[in-house]
């Protein structure tokens, strides 16, 4: 990549940029804090599914402040449906460090903004050539894409080696004079039109200046790495009913903070073939009545989960905490993706909808 093609990348995205790209909220402010919470919420999720999720976690949590002084439970309660709750975790948890050595402001220098809580080299590039025009690069997945068929660099966009490459070319791309405006159309063409399948060169701004399309590789680059395969779990869980004084509750469990959905609650639940195992959770469970099945698609893992109705007060089997919610509580309860799907299949009232309560859904964490 020469001086003077870099040049005519620069050029032609911030023109492309300016006068094409998607009205999405958070593009129409400067705040750092809200361009933050975008950033952390586009990890591994579409773009429209993204709007109403930021648009209420900042109604409910508008400075970092707010988010601090409020008990993570609420967050995940919140987040429930966008799925990888480890980044509501670090957010937490950032927002708490925040507070603390910073009066809540959202540094601005790079080796503070660095040192937070889930803070990575990406997150640092993204927030802070947005929000302040610092100089950083970026390198999501729509970027490598990207830079992989800008020079048609024939490699695992998620090797180490091939990494480096594409962080050292998103940097000599840079535009020094408007960074966010260079990061964001380089993250929006990936979006919107050099996309993994089937890429709509034609309206591409890059296209003269793009190795790939000129080798006829743009459909091949970059090579996908193979696929671990996806491990099967059966699990059995217990819809145990109760009376509260706010109406028809059930009880629920809350997972260990750590691991996947970490914090969430769901019904008392064990990796098990029979529901004679949640025994050990003090449940009682008649093996002989009828059961609901559902599927639930991680990552790597895929649930096959049968729940019962049972009796009884679930105790112990590794979680965190053990209550009762009211059916009228469940939307604000932060159930797990697998929680909710049984819930639907028995026609719980109350059960809130969401993306991801579908059958086919994939959820990781």
């Amino acid at each position: 990549m020469t001086p003077s093609h870099g040049a005519t990348v620069r050029a032609a995205l911030s023109a492309w940029y300016t006068h094409g790209h998607r009205d999405l909220p958070w593009r129409r402010t400067r705040d750092p804090w809200a361009i933050w919470v975008s950033e952390v919420m586009l990890q591994q999720t579409r773009a429209e599914s993204v709007v109403p999720y930021w648009q209420k976690f900042l109604e409910r949590f508008p400075t970092p402040a707010a988010l601090a002084a409020a008990p993570l439970e609420d967050l995940l309660g919140l987040w429930a449906g966008l799925g990888y709750y480890a980044r509501a975790r670090h957010l937490h948890a950032a927002a708490v460090a925040l507070v603390e050595r910073h009066a809540g402001v959202v540094p601005e220098a790079p080796e503070a903004f660095a040192a937070l809580p889930g803070v990575g080299r990406y997150t640092l590039g993204a927030v802070l050539s947005i929000a302040f025009d610092r100089p950083l690069p970026v390198l999501d997945g729509n970027v490598a894409r990207v830079l992989s068929r800008l020079v048609a660099l024939d490699a695992d966009p998620r090797a180490t080696a091939t990494q480096k490459r594409l962080w050292d070319l998103a940097t000599q791309l840079l535009s020094e004079s408007a960074p966010g405006l260079h990061n964001q159309a380089l993250m929006e063409l990936g979006a919107t039109v050099c996309l993994p399948r089937r890429p709509d060169c034609l309206l591409c701004p890059l296209v003269s200046v793009c190795e790939a399309r000129r080798a006829g590789l743009e459909e091949t680059l970059p090579r996908p790495a193979a696929r671990a395969a996806q491990s099967r779990h059966a699990l059995v869980s217990a819809l145990v009913s109760v009376r509260t004084e706010d109406g028809p509750g059930v009880w629920l469990s809350q997972r260990a903070p750590d691991g996947l959905l970490g914090g969430l609650w769901e019904l008392p639940t064990c990796e098990a073939a029979g529901p004679e195992a949640l025994g050990a959770l003090g449940l009682r469970v008649d093996a002989s009545s009828e059961y609901r099945t559902i599927e639930h698609a991680f990552t790597h893992r895929k649930w096959t989960v049968r729940t019962w109705r049972g009796e009884g007060e679930p105790t112990g089997g590794g979680y965190a905490a053990h209550r009762v919610v009211p059916l009228s509580a469940l939307t604000a309860a932060g159930l797990t993706g697998p929680a909710l799907k049984s819930l639907h299949a028995w026609q719980v009232d109350g059960a809130p909808v969401r993306r991801g309560a579908g059958r086919k859904a994939v959820q990781t964490d």
